[in-house]
């Protein structure tokens, strides 16, 4: 097996060398690092261990000192390229008064300034088509995926040929993490278009060895029909779509979802697979065990993942990302350790196409622990909702996801699907916060249900909520991600 590891080669400011990271074999300069990159030659079969607990174990398993060692190594290399190719962040380094030199030791990054998705999509206004941080020639660039945002303007990332090598490895070992294995037959029931989990995760399952199964979204039928005739044991999905695609199942093909033999739900793109009263309900629909997943379109499509265990997402980027948890408020970065609750930021450590430094995710996480029985060593967290999304009510910072975890727990007499409904743009809501909930089928005694719901979110986020409850089948379901949120105001009349 030939190994490769990306040697940043100092430009001249101004010179496009075709390539700018190039590739070393092990031996050299890898040797210096002490640890070979998992990014192999795609010319070669992965080396399948479907009896090992890890697929790199290695890099899995290292102690914190080690990591650090070897991220502080490639971020400094890191560092030589951005400042050699990227003129946005000569630009904005300059414009902070930091220089190269200012970068001595791992800690020293929270010296640099954080960058924003809104600087991003600027960047990409001013300098089409990947903006000005794009740090390769255009000629390398392989493949293209992007992600909508709130806009809806499509902000688009790229890929060398290295960066996709860079995102198979590690979507494959967050795949392998969840269990995914060569004897697994994997449904995909996501996108496959612009989505960056699509064609990554094709990638990454086949890497693994597993079968990939390209269904897509919008074809219930297609997923049902494919997992019956070539006996699935797994399921890549929102978990949204695993919801609905059970209610499916059940409606249409008059089939108990548990019988059509799925083991394993590999679930991400959104809150949910990790909410505990929503993953007792999706585990209980088909009888599988559910993991999530979590990554980010401009970093790389899953970087934290469950093991079996389900005692939240290990970080998997160890060589690839460095990884920050910063107060969303003040931008202080703040120690990793259980018990800590921040934003996710991201810095890129083997990147040519689009490398970013300090990125603010808007992800909102808990740490869970630093250490698990499975024996990884990367820290866990659960991602509790997006910043975007947060609504303050009364002062008190509210996540939908949270509010569904509420209703969930009521099941069997909720489906857990669930809308907060604002009258007014957010992010604060006048009391009490309106909450549509559904009963399900059967249920009696609403009114008593109604004040349990009210009173139990009251008591366990310390907001006020009307909740009004529906029957069955009322609310929207949605086979891509949830919408938790129903903006009534964006339908008001004007007279």
């Amino acid at each position: 097996m030939a190994f490769v590891v990306a040697k940043v080669v100092p430009l001249r400011a101004g010179s496009f060398a075709r390539g700018g990271l190039r590739m070393t074999p092990i031996g050299g300069e890898s040797a210096e690092l002490g640890w070979p990159s998992v990014v192999r030659a795609t010319n070669r079969e992965p080396v399948n261990m479907p009896s090992a607990e890890y697929l790199d174990r290695k890099i899995e398993t290292a102690s914190l000192k080690e990591v650090q060692k070897l991220q502080q190594a490639k971020l400094a290399r890191q560092l030589d390229y951005l400042l050699a190719r990227s003129l946005f962040y000569q630009d904005k380094l300059r414009a902070a008064g930091l220089r190269r030199k200012d970068f001595r030791r791992l800690r020293d990054v929270t010296r640099f300034p954080l960058t924003t998705k809104e600087e991003l999509r600027e960047s990409q206004a001013a300098c089409p088509p990947l903006g000005r941080h794009m740090a390769c020639d255009l000629d390398d660039v392989i493949r293209i995926h992007s992600s909508t945002g709130t806009t809806g303007k499509p902000s688009f990332v790229g890929l060398t040929r290295h960066d996709a090598r860079m995102w198979t490895a590690l979507t494959a070992r967050s795949f392998y993490t969840q269990g995914c294995r060569k004897q697994d037959i994997v449904i995909h029931a996501a996108g496959l278009t612009l989505f960056v989990a699509g064609l990554s995760a094709k990638d990454a399952i086949e890497f693994v060895g597993a079968m990939f199964v390209p269904i897509g979204t919008g074809a219930s039928e297609k997923a049902l029909m494919a997992i019956q005739m070539l006996k699935a044991t797994a399921m890549h999905c929102t978990p949204s779509y695993a919801t609905y695609f059970a209610d499916w199942v059940r409606r249409e093909a008059r089939l108990d979802p548990k019988e059509l033999g799925l083991k394993k739900l590999f679930c991400g793109a959104e809150p949910g697979a990790g909410i505990p009263a929503v993953r007792a309900k999706i585990q209980e629909d088909w009888g599988a065990r559910v993991t999530e997943g979590l990554g980010n379109a401009d970093m790389a499509p899953i970087i934290f993942s469950e093991c079996p265990d389900q005692s939240g997402m290990h970080f998997n980027g160890q060589e690839f990302v460095l990884v920050e948890i910063i107060d969303p408020e003040s931008g202080e970065s703040l120690p990793i350790e259980k018990g800590v609750t921040g934003e996710l930021v991201y810095t890129s450590l083997e990147r040519e196409c689009v490398p970013l430094l300090r990125f603010r995710t808007r992800d909102r996480v808990t740490v869970l622990d630093t250490s698990c029985r499975c024996g990884r060593t990367g820290f866990k967290l659960r991602c509790v909702g997006r910043t975007d999304d947060m609504l303050i009510v009364l002062g008190v910072n509210v996540f939908p996801s949270a509010v569904r975890d509420v209703v969930s727990s009521f099941h069997p007499r909720t489906t857990g699907e669930i809308q907060i409904v604002l009258s007014e743009p957010g992010p604060k809501v006048a009391p009490p916060m309106k909450v549509v909930a559904e009963f399900a089928v059967g249920t009696s005694d609403l009114a008593g249900l109604k004040n349990e719901i009210e009173m139990k979110i009251k008591a366990t986020l310390s907001v006020p909520v009307l909740v009004d409850l529906v029957a069955s089948g009322t609310l929207p379901r949605y086979e891509m991600k949830g919408q938790l949120i129903k903006k009534a105001y964006e339908k008001k009349v004007l007279v």
